[in-house]
């Protein structure tokens, strides 16, 4: 398998400043838990134990473990726990909790920080990746990793690449999605555009609109529509080779400012405005699902989302009648360097307060979960993509994309995408905070405002915010 790793030890220090009341919950916790320094660090409370721990321990180690997977997903993730549960019948016994979605998922995580008692393995979203590595109450998988001596080559270098800083892994990738560009097959006939030849930037896509668009006699009620999602801007920014916040994407050193105003973003914000303003794309609001809905009932006939609806997508298309075609993510101009960010969640292994025999047996469940066999498993299952290159050889994986050709294009696309501090995401820890602003200055442009005033005034919000936290954390 494979892997990289990197945490934070430390003790507990005090705030040097008040926080407001906006960030004081978060503010309570990172007080309890110690700050943070800048780049990869050494590891939680505590390193990896000795690797014989669990061998010399007597009875069954129950390994605690929080999730936010909800419907298919946890049915596919239940298995892989039994699976594992059965394996290690005797000697280890997993314990799967759903903690809720992720923002109910880091908020329950944060209440268990004060009251210590985290469980040993927990599922946190990728923008909390800050937050986690701050808390310092983790072992960072390099720590086993290095311990083991174990060779990681088999996990996808821009899945991992997002959870390391100094390539060192703080935790261990496990659903992870990238977005692409689906468009109606069956529309683009119709509107006498050639369906192989998909647009390929935001000058493309407004090419193809005007065809589409029933405005100009298309056969859709709107040739383009998305989610106002600031996860959709992120991408644009990074397809572009730009970063979306300062310092290295946070990653040489705590960012103190996000960039969305800067320049690209801008354009991309204006060309959406426009688009909406000429009636070649509907503003279907900050809801990902009105715009799913929307794309699935072929009033928009291309639109931007995740892989993971992917199967809703086909489903919809066969359901209708219709055929549906998937795209690498849109460039703001062909041919520029980047490629768009993975999203998702990973797994962390709690150290701080644990028993080591918990530590070691956590760390087994995780080894297991990002094997070849079961993220081939899990990726049938659910449709996230595998962190495992090894994965897409397994048997069901080939069957799976056999029948599913689509999902090709986003192996294709995160193969051929270059691992930079662009493409690896901004580290922020108030990430979720900045992608609901960006959101604002979206959705402020969409309705009428100047776009650069938009989406300075969004960016100028976070200003404080981003202060407060790094204070809080030094």
């Amino acid at each position: 398998m494979t892997t990289t790793t990197t945490n934070r030890g430390g003790r507990s220090r005090r705030f040097r400043y008040a926080v407001p009341a906006g960030l004081a919950s978060l503010s309570l916790v990172l007080a309890a838990c110690g700050g943070g320094g800048d780049g990869g660090g050494e590891g939680g409370s505590s390193g990896a134990p000795a690797a014989d721990v669990l061998d010399k321990a007597s009875g069954v180690t129950t390994v605690s473990f929080w999730h936010a997977m909800d419907g298919t997903n946890a049915e596919a993730l239940t298995k892989l726990v039994n699976d594992f549960n059965t394996a290690n019948k005797g000697k280890i016994e997993v314990k799967a909790t759903y903690a809720g979605k992720y923002d109910d998922a880091i908020t329950k995580y944060k209440a268990a920080i004060q009251s210590k008692s985290t469980p040993d393995v927990i599922q946190i979203y990728d923008i909390g990746t800050r937050f986690m590595i701050d808390a310092k109450q983790t072992i960072p998988m390099q720590a086993f990793i290095d311990r083991d001596k174990l060779d990681v080559s088999d996990l996808q270098p821009n899945i991992t690449g997002y959870y390391s800083i100094d390539d060192k892994l703080n935790s261990m990738p496990f659903n992870t999605s990238m977005p692409v560009l689906y468009y109606n097959k069956t529309l683009f006939k119709e509107a006498g555009l050639d369906p192989e030849n998909p647009p390929q930037d935001l000058a493309g896509i407004r090419e193809a609109a005007q065809k589409l668009s029933k405005k100009s006699g298309g056969p859709a009620d709107y040739g383009f529509g998305a989610a106002i999602y600031g996860w959709l801007l992120e991408q644009f920014i990074a397809t572009d080779g730009k970063e979306y916040c300062d310092q290295g994407n946070g990653r040489d050193g705590k960012a103190t400012k996000v960039l969305f105003d800067q320049p690209e973003a801008v354009e991309v914000v204006k060309w959406w405005q426009q688009m909406v303003k000429d009636g070649l794309a509907a503003n279907t609001g900050r809801d990902t699902k009105a715009a799913q809905a929307a794309f699935k009932s072929g009033q928009l006939a291309i639109t931007l989302e995740s892989t993971g609806q992917l199967g809703g997508f086909s489903k919809a298309a066969k359901e209708g009648g219709w055929e549906l075609g998937a795209a690498n993510y849109p460039k703001i101009t062909a041919g520029t360097e980047g490629g768009p960010i993975i999203g998702g969640a990973s797994l962390w292994i709690n150290g701080e307060g644990k028993e080591d025999a918990n530590k070691e047996a956590a760390w087994r469940f995780v080894k297991f979960l990002a094997d070849p066999k079961s993220q081939a498993q899990w990726h049938t299952g659910t449709g996230y993509f595998p962190i495992s290159k090894g994965a897409l050889d397994e048997p069901i994986d080939v069957e799976y994309r056999k029948a599913n050709p689509l999902f090709d294009v986003a192996v294709k696309q995160l193969e051929s995408t270059k691992l930079t501090k662009a493409t690896q995401g901004c580290l922020l820890g108030v990430m979720p905070q900045a992608r609901k602003a960006s959101e604002d200055g979206i959705e402020a442009a969409l309705n009428g405002t100047d776009a650069q005033q938009a989406m300075t005034k969004a960016a100028q919000s976070l200003t404080s915010q981003i202060e407060q936290y790094n204070n809080s954390v030094n």
